[in-house]
C-alpha cells in the first residue's frame, strides 16, 4: 500500500463458462490478461471457500475458512492435465452462460470429480505431489474431509445431529469412521488438491503479470461447519453444542431491521488460552492464496453485535468489547509486513478507526455512500482521503453505479455529485465520473467493480444484503471480455499515475 495503484473485483464465479459457473479455466486467464493489457495491478475476488445451495451460495456462509470451492475447478484444466479426456468432458453438456446456475453446476461438476477419482485414484495416492499436499495441510484437510464424508453419511443434517461420539470428536469414533469411508475420505482430499493446484497455477500467472491477487476473509465461520465442529471450544455454545449467542449488525444502511447472520460469536477468552493460534493459522492459509486479505466486518474484531440465540431479527443485540489490540499485536507478529485492509464500512467508532490507525491498515472508502447532506466534509470524498486507504466506486454488496444514479439518488444527490464534478453525469456517463474520481484522488489503491467498468445497470449487481434470492448469480458475458471500456481504463490508469508503467517512469 505505498504506491498508486488500481484494479478490478470481479468474483471467479462471475466469469464466463460452459459449466453452470465461472470457474478457474481458460477465462480467469484470459482475464488475467485482460488486467495486465488494461494497467490494473489487483483482481480482487470474493471468498472461495465452498458455497451450498442451503445458504442460499453465499461466499460468506461456508463449511470450512480453508477449503477451496469444488465449484471453481475447472474442467477444461482437468482435461489439459490429463485427469479427463476428450470425449470425457464433451459428454458433460454445456449450459446457459448468462447467470451463474448453482443447481446445473453443482450437479454436474461432481459427476466430473467422480469420474476424475475412478479413474485417476491409484495415481493420486501414489502420487508425491498428491501426498505432500495431503501431509502440507493436514491440520483443517484431515478434520474437513471427514466432516463432508459424515455429512453425507447423515443425510446432511448439522454435526450436533451425528453420535453423541462423534459429536464430542470421541478419538476411537473418529478413527473407526476414518477406516469405514477411506475411499470417500480420500476422494474429499482429491478434490480439495485439484482445487489449490488450479489455483496456485492461476496465482502465479497473475503474479508474474504483476497483479496481485486480494481475497477476502470473512470474520465469522457457519455453525454447521468442519471449523465449529473442530474447535467447538472457541464458539460461544452451550451445553448441546448449539450457539448461545450469534453473530450480525444492528439496523442500517442495507436494513431497517439489521442483519441477522446467525454465525456463532466467538469466544475470546478460549481463543487468547490458546494463543490465538486457529486466527494465525486461518490468515497464514489465506496469506498463502492471496496476496492482499480484506478483513470483513473489521468492526467485529473491536467490538461485536451479539443477539441472543432464537432471535427473529437483529435488533435486540448489544455491543460486546474484543480484545482487539491483544489480538491484532500477537497475530501480525507471526507475518513480515502483510498487507491486510479493512472492511470498515458503516458505523464506525473512535476506537475502530483507533486500531486501525495504531496497527497502520488501511480502510475502504465507497463512492456511492459520498454525497449526501453532509457534503463536503464526508470521509468518502475524494478531497477528504488520506494515502492509506483503498477506493470504490461501490462494493459487491452495493448497486452498481449506473442503477443508483437511475433509481437511488435523489435530486438532491443528484445536485451535490453535480457540484462535486463541475458537471451534469447522464446515466450513460456518470461511471465513468466516478470511476475518474477514484483514479485521480490521493488513494494508493482504486478498486472498481466490473459491472462499473461496463456501466452497467438494473441486474448486474451482485447482492443484496437481506435478501435470500438470485444473490450472487451475475457472471461477465463473454463479448464483453473483449470490451472497448478496458482500453478507456487503461488511458485512465496511466493519466493517473497507477499503471506499473507509470510507477516505473516508463
Amino acid at each position: 500500500m505505498n504506491s498508486r495503484k488500481s484494479g478490478i473485483l470481479l468474483h471467479i464465479t462471475s466469469l464466463p463458462s460452459l459449466y453452470g459457473i465461472g470457474d478457474l479455466g481458460p477465462s480467469a486467464y484470459q482475464f488475467a490478461d485482460l488486467l495486465a493489457e488494461s494497467k490494473q495491478c489487483i483482481w480482487q475476488v470474493l471468498p472461495v471457500n465452498p458455497t451450498s445451495i442451503s445458504n442460499c451460495n453465499s461466499p460468506y456462509s461456508s463449511e470450512s475458512a480453508f477449503a477451496g470451492n469444488a465449484l471453481l475447478i475447472s474442467p477444461e484444466l482437468l482435461e489439459n492435465e490429463g485427469f479427463l479426456s476428450r470425449s470425457d468432458l464433451l459428454s458433460f453438456s454445456s449450459t446457459s452462460v448468462q447467470k451463474v446456475d448453482f443447481k446445473t453446476a453443482t450437479g454436474l461438476k461432481r459427476k466430473m470429480l467422480d469420474l476424475v477419482y475412478q479413474k485417476n485414484r491409484a495415481s493420486f495416492e501414489k502420487g508425491k505431489d498428491f501426498n505432500a499436499f495431503c501431509d502440507q495441510q493436514a491440520e483443517w484437510l484431515e478434520n474437513y474431509a471427514l466432516f463432508k464424508v459424515l455429512k453425507a453419511h447423515f443425510q446432511g443434517k448439522p454435526w450436533n445431529h451425528f453420535t453423541e461420539e462423534l459429536v464430542n470428536r470421541d478419538p476411537r469414533e473418529l478413527e473407526r469412521y476414518r477406516e469405514k469411508f477411506e475411499d470417500q475420505i480420500v476422494f474429499e482430499k482429491m478434490v480439495q488438491f485439484l482445487f489449490f493446484k488450479q489455483w496456485y497455477a492461476l496465482k502465479q500467472y497473475c503474479n508474474q503479470k504483476e497483479i496481485r491477487i486480494f481475497g477476502d476473509v470473512p470474520i465469522y465461520v457457519q455453525y454447521d461447519s468442519a471449523d465449529v465442529w473442530t474447535h467447538s471450544g472457541i464458539f460461544q455454545l452451550d451445553a448441546n453444542r448449539r450457539p448461545l449467542r450469534v453473530a450480525g449488525v444492528p439496523p442500517d444502511y442495507f436494513s431497517k431491521t439489521g442483519q441477522l447472520w446467525g454465525n456463532p460469536v466467538y469466544e475470546w477468552e478460549a481463543i487468547k488460552a490458546t494463543h490465538y493460534s486457529w486466527w494465525i493459522q486461518r490468515l497464514a492459509h489465506n496469506l498463502s492464496l492471496f496476496d492482499m486479505v480484506r478483513l470483513d466486518h473489521f468492526r467485529g474484531y473491536v467490538a461485536y453485535w451479539s443477539v441472543l440465540a432464537g432471535q427473529t431479527t437483529a435488533e435486540r443485540g448489544e455491543w460486546v468489547p474484543a480484545p482487539s489490540d491483544e489480538f491484532f499485536r500477537i497475530l501480525l507478529s507471526h507475518f513480515s509486513n502483510p498487507c491486510i485492509i479493512a472492511e470498515d464500512l458503516g458505523v464506525i467508532t473512535p476506537d475502530v478507526t483507533e486500531v486501525m490507525e495504531r496497527f497502520k491498515i488501511p480502510g475502504m472508502k465507497v463512492l456511492l455512500f459520498a454525497f449526501g447532506e453532509n457534503l463536503p466534509s464526508h470521509p468518502f470524498l475524494p478531497h477528504n482521503y488520506s494515502r492509506n486507504a483503498v477506493v470504490y466506486t461501490g462494493t459487491h454488496d452495493t448497486s452498481t453505479v449506473r442503477e443508483w444514479f437511475k433509481k437511488e439518488a435523489g435530486i438532491a444527490d443528484r445536485t451535490r455529485l453535480s457540484a462535486y464534478l463541475g458537471r451534469t453525469p447522464t446515466e450513460e456517463t456518470v461511471h465513468l465520473e466516478m470511476i475518474r474520481l477514484a483514479m485521480m484522488s490521493v488513494a494508493d489503491a482504486v478498486i472498481i467493480p466490473m459491472q462499473d467498468i461496463l456501466g452497467l445497470g438494473e441486474g448486474a449487481r451482485m447482492n443484496l444484503p437481506g435478501s435470500l434470492d438470485g444473490n450472487w448469480e451475475w457472471r461477465l458475458l463473454p463479448e464483453q471480455l473483449d470490451s472497448l471500456a478496458f482500453k478507456d481504463l487503461a488511458a485512465m490508469t496511466w493519466t493517473s499515475g497507477r499503471s506499473p508503467a507509470s510507477r516505473r517512469g516508463s
